[in-house]
């Protein structure tokens, strides 16, 4: 059997095999099986067949391999039985006990850190993504003397780090790569400003954003697909959005909003990914609302809703800032915990159950996005000239019509929209 690892040519295939080794130091909330399950699931984004998963103890981490010399062993027995060519580590390896790993195992050794940089190497689709996936990737791979798994560039035909077919690896020389990051750097500036330019249409008009936040997996772009109507990739797969996706939706008393999907969290997520995306992620600091979606049918759900506050934190978003959590997947929920679940979000205002899938909940989240959205917003009269077509429109696009009459050679609105607008209403129409 083929393990999918050309030795001679240190290179990967589609349909590698590999064992999955969660080092489990007794110290996380999170259950130990769904963890495998999870880096199981990051393996197979990038087409890996993962032949074992094995959860490992580690009382007292070793300075050379992690794992002990006779966890080591052991491994390396499931890996020749297995004809594993790759041994994914869920945990951060120094580059020594990569090395040292490799050498025992006599396999392919990454850890959670370079699988997850391969996956969205193999994801970013746009311009930007691509920088940003090697501006990270350069960065972890600036402190490190080994190389990391570099196979996948050749199969994406430029969908990885640097390219294509025939070009060549990552330069190994240190003052390369900070001149290639510096450039790296420079482009992203650009595409900042030019994102930031955007924004300040949106301001000017101004349109509220909301942004769809969570957990890889969690439902984002399926949620986003039911609220827009769009065909944003969805899929059961780790991370596969990466790009954010911005569309036009209108909510009750609310004629025009921005939905942002963004990329999905993960616990210990790469600080080279956090601060390569934080151009990305930028949509989500400056929103006016979040959608935290949470997939309420994993048993580590708790767990992933820290992780995903601990990257909203670590990226500038304000506690301010308001947010919603939409309980997802109800439809994988049985009855009895369906039930429990949608009468837990009943008793708050936050929450909202829901079912992308199905749509189940999604007309009452609609309506509470709306709610948080104007909670602001106060009744006014205003008047206008009948004839004034052009004030009309503004008053239903920026706020909710209540009323409208005719007195003597006026028309008059009853209209319910924020303080903000009302005012930009009366410079703009001084005869208000």
């Amino acid at each position: 059997m083929s393990t999918g690892f050309d030795r001679d040519r240190g290179e990967f295939t589609r349909g590698a095999r590999a064992i999955v080794v969660y080092p489990d130091h007794g110290d996380s909330s999170r259950d130990a099986e769904a963890r495998l399950e999870e880096t199981a699931g990051l393996a197979a984004a990038i087409g890996v067949v993962v032949a074992d998963k094995v959860a490992l103890r580690v009382r007292n981490p070793k300075p050379a391999t992690l794992i002990g010399s006779g966890q080591v062993e052991a491994l390396a027995a499931t890996v020749r039985m297995e004809e594993a060519g790759l041994v994914v580590f869920d945990a951060s390896l120094t580059p020594v006990q990569q090395r040292n790993l490799e050498t025992a195992l006599e396999a392919k050794v990454i850890d959670r850190t370079g699988l997850i940089l391969e996956i969205f190497g193999e994801r970013a689709a746009t311009a930007e993504g691509r920088l940003q996936v090697e501006l990270a990737h350069l960065d972890y791979q600036a402190g490190r003397l080994v190389r990391s798994w570099t196979h996948l560039e050749r199969q994406r035909g430029g969908f990885g780090f640097l390219g294509g077919p025939g070009e060549t690896q990552i330069e190994a020389d240190r003052r390369l790569i900070r001149d290639r990051m510096a450039r790296l750097r420079r482009e992203l500036d650009q595409v900042k400003r030019t994102r930031s330019l955007h924004r300040e249409r949106r301001q000017r008009a101004p349109w509220p954003v909301i942004a769809l936040v969570g957990y890889t997996n969690a439902g984002k772009s399926t949620l986003f697909n039911r609220l827009t109507g769009a065909d944003v990739m969805a899929e059961n797969l780790l991370f596969a959005t990466l790009d954010p996706t911005l569309r036009q939706i209108s909510l009750p008393g609310i004629d025009k909003a921005i939905l942002s999907d963004t990329v999905g969290f993960v616990s210990e997520l790469p600080t080279q990914l956090v601060a390569a995306f934080k151009a990305t992620l930028e949509e989500v600091v400056s929103a006016d609302l979040l959608i935290h979606v949470r997939d309420i049918a994993h048993p580590d759900s708790e767990a992933q809703r820290a992780d995903v506050e601990a990257v909203l934190t670590e990226i500038g978003v304000e506690e301010a800032t308001p947010r919603i959590e939409a309980w997802n997947k109800l439809d994988a929920l049985d009855d009895q915990a369906r039930a429990e679940v949608i009468e837990e979000a009943g008793r708050r205002s936050d929450v909202v159950a829901v079912s992308a899938l199905t749509g189940e909940g999604i007309d009452r989240l609609v309506s509470t996005v709306a709610d948080k959205l104007t909670a602001g917003h106060r009744r006014y009269r205003v008047t206008l000239d009948p004839a004034d077509g052009a004030g009309a429109a503004w008053l239903h696009q920026h706020g909710e019509v209540l009323d409208q009459s005719v007195e003597g050679d006026r028309a008059v609105y009853e209209v319910r929209m924020a303080p903000s607008d009302h005012e930009r209403f009366i410079t703009r129409f001084s005869r208000a």
